[in-house]
């Protein structure tokens, strides 16, 4: 089964100034309102570590990246016969992390001060506990949670805990809050239990009657709308038992990781794999509820009040739309319907497409690349015609209009309207002209699909190559330039921040997803665009803090990787790998295509060379792994790289498969020397949504040194200039 095969404690080795990943250890379903996990540590956001070997209860947690925060945490913490404290240390137990079990939709810790074993397993909005007190002392549990107007309410007669965690970590609404029911098949000592109040938050220490030496059954539900939502949410989600929970959680998981099957000799690669595979199930996380009616409602935090409709959170588009969003186009697209409809949601509640939420707009990043996961979408035929015509003029919107709230739509946008740039008066600004002229090819093609828009898409196709109003031919990079139009003076292509974001010049300037033979054009040849992409996996890992005024983690990392300037540490770097097969030399994207996967991925603890982000990360390898890549999401087009395995099939939602066989498939063999289709040559270096949706079976033969021949226009990856919309 794939889900023993999962840790989830992958990439959970960090800190603040060192990210393998940045992940957290969660169990919980895919998708789910809430995620659980263990806690070692209450320092902020860094709150677990596998190596340490204290356990502080288990942590109910929304947060997506610890660079964002935890909103409505709720910590429990089983104990037994400890005094009444408001300090989250002293009720603290060691534990043997060699010992637990970490899977996506189990957890199990045993408590070595208590000797207590504690099973966790989870439903969309809940889970169950069981709580087993091999001790003689009281058995009870602590709950502990953040926030000046959180509250407890003990119902000893229902032998049921109710409660609200204010804690809005930013949210439009200080008020905004989690509600949660947790009943339990012991009664309280209300004697012994008591709550207790402190700076840092609120402490319930229960006790229960009579259960030394037993197993406490415990059932939780949550709600961010009301406790009668949360009784809903009990009533329908909660099973009779604990196995059978564990059993609906496992095939919530299994529905999704048999999507995709892969064999290797190598089993770390196949584990890697489906951890991976895991991780880009966990974002987006629902933010609805389903009403007495079965309809969908939620709490708007910028209205203040209960809403009917879809409405996801915890997702930064920055990061996910590369890669997470074209896998759902093709193993689940009923999914990426039901999150687009939250995405239009978003939208009509804030007046702008979303950015970064959590729970909502943050207003993190550059430029405003829902727009992908949009046009991904119309253009593989997911959206009607009428929706598509909604999300047009949404995207129109939030592309043209200037907000009165910064964390709404384009920064800069007068300018960019005006100039057809973002000049240097605005942080980041390279990347934010890149990525709004990406978004606007996104706004085309979207704009394409509908039959009467042509307008709109020549209007935007025209405003898509911005970008070239940023390319310096002498330096062959992209440049900030101020409003007169004259680039930054003391240009260094090694220095970080400024103009770029997480990065210098060598990371940024290579942006153009959608129209890669333009930027090659703007060189002197294509042997200079080659050059120039040789030279940056071949020198040196070397940086200037910038304005950043120290070395940040990222830096840290691309040194540590020592991949040259390929700084597949963040996103901005993921597509560079795959360039080489627009000047038709595949070769060179298959060898470091293949080092990548195999020296900076693993399954363990480091398992990733950078911040993982909501499962983009996890998505490169993915997809890198199965053998292609969708460097421009919203062209319908995927580019060919290498294999990992032996074999790869894809099972579609239409009940048609995708396979993938890799012969020759040794460590040495770093090379594509043939592809068929079917039995048939295949030239070219991209694969269609369409091709691939149809079904049909890829035959790629490796070897020792590469195959050279040549490669027509025709045969390489879209780019605007030598495709039609």
């Amino acid at each position: 089964m794939m889900l023993e095969l999962i840790d989830t404690r992958q990439g959970t080795n960090n800190d603040r100034n060192f990210s393998n990943g940045n992940t957290l250890p969660y169990t919980g379903v895919p998708f789910g309102m809430n995620h659980y996990a263990v806690q070692t540590n209450n320092e902020d956001s860094w709150f677990f570590n596998p190596y340490h070997r204290v356990f502080q209860g288990i942590r109910l947690s929304h947060q997506p990246s610890p660079w964002m925060g935890d909103f409505c945490p709720l910590l429990m913490t089983p104990i037994a016969g400890s005094e009444l404290s408001n300090d989250i240390p002293s009720y603290q137990s060691s534990y043997r992390p060699e010992e637990a079990v970490f899977s996506p939709h189990y957890l199990k810790i045993k408590q070595l001060r208590y000797n207590i074993v504690t099973e966790l397993t989870p439903s969309e909005r809940g889970c169950r506990l069981d709580l087993t007190y091999r001790t003689e002392k009281q058995a009870g549990i602590v709950f502990h949670m953040p926030g000046e107007k959180s509250w407890f309410k003990l119902e000893p007669e229902t032998k049921t805990v109710s409660g609200f965690v204010n804690y809005a970590a930013g949210s439009h609404d200080p008020d905004f809050g989690m509600y949660f029911r947790v009943r339990f098949d012991y009664a309280f000592d209300v004697k012994t239990s008591g709550l207790v109040e402190s700076d840092k938050g609120k402490q319930l220490i229960l006790y229960f009657e009579d259960a030394a030496h037993q197993t406490v059954h415990a059932s939780l539900t949550t709600s961010f709308i009301s406790l009668k939502q949360a009784n809903l949410n009990y009533e329908r989600e909660i099973a009779d038992s604990f196995e059978e929970q564990k059993r609906s959680a496992e095939k919530s998981w299994e529905h999704y990781l048999e999507r995709i099957s892969v064999s290797h000799e190598n089993q770390e690669y196949v584990k890697t794999f489906y951890t991976c595979l895991y991780r880009m199930f966990l974002f987006p996380q629902k933010f609805y509820e389903l009403n007495e009616a079965g309809l969908p409602v939620h709490y708007d935090t910028t209205a203040k009040e209960v809403k009917s409709g879809y409405l996801y959170t915890n997702n930064g588009f920055w990061d996910t739309y590369k890669t997470v969003y074209p896998l759902y186009s093709i193993i689940a697209p009923e999914e990426y319907k039901e999150i687009l409809a939250g995405i239009l949601t978003a939208y009509n509640e804030s007046g702008f497409l979303p950015k970064w939420l959590s729970p909502d707009e943050r207003g993190m990043m550059p430029g405003t690349l829902v727009d992908a996961v949009i046009a991904d979408a119309a253009v593989k035929g997911l959206l009607s015609e009428a929706e598509t015509a909604e999300f047009l003029e949404a995207m129109i919107k939030t592309a043209t209009v200037k907000s009165g709230n910064s964390v709404y739509g384009r920064l800069g946008i007068e300018e960019y309207d005006r100039l057809g740039y973002v000049s240097t008066d605005v942080s980041e600004s390279v990347n934010q002209t890149l990525d709004y002229a990406y978004s606007d090819f996104c706004i085309s093609q979207t704009a394409a699909v509908l039959n009467d828009q042509q307008p709109v898409v020549e209007q935007f196709k025209k405003t898509s190559l911005n970008y070239r109003n940023l390319f310096d031919q002498e330096t062959g990079f992209m440049r900030g330039k101020d409003a007169e139009g004259k680039f930054r003076k003391g240009f260094s292509a090694d220095r970080w921040g400024f103009d770029y974001t997480e990065g210098s010049a060598w990371q940024n300037s290579f942006g153009v997803y959608h129209n890669i033979q333009d930027l090659i054009d703007g060189y002197e040849s294509e042997t200079a665009f080659l050059n120039r992409l040789t030279e940056l996996c071949n020198t040196q890992p070397s940086f200037e803090v910038g304005s950043y005024g120290f070395e940040i983690h990222e830096m840290s990392e691309v040194s540590a990787i020592d991949y040259g300037q390929l700084a597949l540490s963040n996103q901005p770097s993921f597509h560079i790998p795959y360039l080489f097969n627009y000047v038709g030399k595949p070769a060179s994207t298959q060898v470091v295509v293949k080092q990548l996967m195999t020296r900076l991925f693993n399954s363990g603890f480091e398992g990733f060379p950078g911040d993982e982000d909501n499962g983009s990360m996890s998505g490169w390898f993915v997809f890198s792994s199965m053998g292609f890549y969708p460097v421009t999401p919203g062209s319908g087009e995927y580019v060919l790289g290498i294999p990992l395995f032996d074999e790869v099939t894809i099972h579609l939602p239409d009940g048609k498969t995708w396979e993938i066989e890799t012969r020759n498939n040794t460590a040495q063999a770093n090379f594509v020397t043939e592809v068929y289709k079917n039995q048939v040559p295949y030239n070219k270096l991209y694969l269609t949504h369409a091709d691939l949706l149809s079904g049909g079976r890829f035959t790629v033969h490796l070897g020792l040194a590469p195959v050279y021949k040549k490669i027509t226009k025709e045969e390489r990856p879209f780019s605007l200039k030598n495709r039609l919309i």
